[in-house]
């Protein structure tokens, strides 16, 4: 292939030498050769590009340089050894003597473009990438516009080189010319650059138009989730695993999880647990304390407390210790079913293992109260011994008091209006007026009066 590349700019550097006439040197009048001169240079042109014989092409050159030389004959003579060293394989020679054509004004400004493109390839045959680049920027300043192909040599020029931010810039207009059709290796080799640069967006974005063909291609499905999340796009991460999910790919236990906490690190809690409800149901997902835990704590952040209820349960009975029963009793609090709440809160306080028991018979005194069992809802409370339990004492004794003091107030209201209808009676007796009530209201008031004193002495 570089073999070709030399031919072709062997081929250009004749052409140049022999065909532009009086456009050759700028500062030089000659515009032709001279018989014998001639002769040599038609005999090395000839070796050279009919006779393919280089060494024979170099002979008749050498021969022509032995004679005085005119501008004009001096400047074919460099291009044309330029070609011949080429062939020859003396590149650095080749190089020197198109170099000298520029300087000397042998090779005119419409033509310097393409020889400072001749001497990047020369060049990249060496593998000497730094002068190369050089006499590819000359050939652009030139107003030289690589194509495709000119772009890929760019690209893999800089790559080389490590400098991964400048051969992506060539690397992306390449794709750009290829479209989505681009051979793999044009894919493969952006998706290093991406890598390389940190745009792990960028790469996730192209591994997916990979995925496009292959759906079924596991390893970009999880490069492009790795590569979302690594670039700080947990969103998007989140919606690759989603897919893979929902089309089936994920099937190991980790990686179902992982799907789980996405989740509910996006805040949709409900969807979380019922995934992973109906992976441990399937039987992907081992049913343990921690897993059933997640789950319940699941469905109680998305306050789905009924479908928390039967988890915890579950749970509660495989946890080492009560505070799933205690978590248990909680939720039917929650859900004011407080027969199921104080059975569940014995249940923890029995098995212990409670960071703080006295809490958990707070609420057993709260379920007792809230069904009217006063006497059982002192006793949890004492037994609570802490500041709410005493705080609930405090109140039920208040309400104690005030019932007491309400009832001997109908009592003592009662007493009262006795009197009042006594006295009216009596006002009414002296004028002969007194309704048959009056005949009853001493034996009432009487019997009012009793219980009045009676109340006071059991209380």
């Amino acid at each position: 292939m570089i073999k070709n590349i030399m031919k072709s700019a062997a081929s250009v550097a004749i052409m140049v030498a022999v065909g532009t006439g009086v456009a050759n040197a700028q500062a030089c009048e000659e515009t032709q050769f001279s018989s014998a001169n001639a002769e040599n240079y038609l005999t090395a042109e000839t070796e050279l590009l009919v006779n393919q014989n280089p060494q024979a092409a170099l002979v008749a050159l050498n021969a022509l340089k032995a004679q005085p030389l005119n501008c004009y004959e001096e400047g074919a003579a460099l291009r044309l050894g330029a070609a011949i060293k080429i062939e020859n394989e003396d590149y650095a020679g080749a190089v020197a003597d198109l170099l000298t054509a520029i300087d000397r004004g042998f090779i005119p400004e419409s033509e310097r473009k393409t020889t400072y493109y001749n001497i990047s390839q020369i060049y990249l045959s060496t593998d000497n990438k730094e002068k190369a680049l050089e006499y590819f920027d000359k050939w652009m300043a030139a107003g030289g516009v690589p194509d495709r192909n000119q772009k890929w040599t760019l690209a893999v020029l800089y790559q080389q080189m490590d400098n991964f931010p400048q051969s992506l810039v060539y690397a992306e207009q390449v794709l750009q010319a290829d479209g989505p059709g681009a051979e793999r290796q044009v894919y493969d080799f952006l998706i290093f650059l991406y890598d390389k640069t940190g745009n792990y967006g960028k790469k996730a974005e192209l591994l997916e138009l990979l995925l496009e063909r292959d759906p079924t291609d596991r390893r970009l499905w999880d490069a492009i989730s790795g590569d979302y999340f690594r670039g700080g796009e947990d969103r998007k991460a989140f919606e690759v695993q989603k897919a893979m999910y929902l089309a089936g790919i994920l099937q190991t236990e980790d990686e179902l999880m992982r799907v789980v906490n996405f989740y509910n690190t996006f805040d949709v809690p409900y969807a979380a647990a019922k995934i992973l409800e109906k992976e441990i149901n399937a039987g992907r997902i081992s049913k343990t304390y921690q897993r059933l835990e997640l789950l319940a704590n699941l469905y109680q952040v998305a306050r789905e407390f009924e479908k928390a209820i039967p988890v915890i349960e579950e749970a509660a009975e495989l946890a080492p210790d009560g505070k799933m029963y205690e978590r248990l009793g909680r939720s039917f609090s929650e859900l004011q079913d407080w027969a199921a709440a104080e059975d569940a809160l014995i249940k923890a306080i029995n098995k212990g293992g409670l960071q703080n028991a006295g809490l958990a018979w707070v609420l057993v005194g709260q379920s007792r109260y809230e069904r009217d069992d006063r006497s059982g809802a002192r006793e949890a409370f004492r037994s609570a011994n802490n500041r709410g339990g005493r705080g609930w004492l405090d109140f039920m004794r208040a309400e104690d008091n005030t019932a007491i003091a309400l009832a001997r107030f109908e009592i003592f209201n009662e007493v009262s209006d006795y009197k009042k209808e006594k006295e009216r009676c009596e006002d009414l007796e002296v004028i002969g007026n007194a309704p048959d009530s009056c005949n009853t209201v001493d034996e009432r008031l009487a019997e009012a009066e009793d219980r009045l004193a009676e109340f006071d002495r059991n209380t």
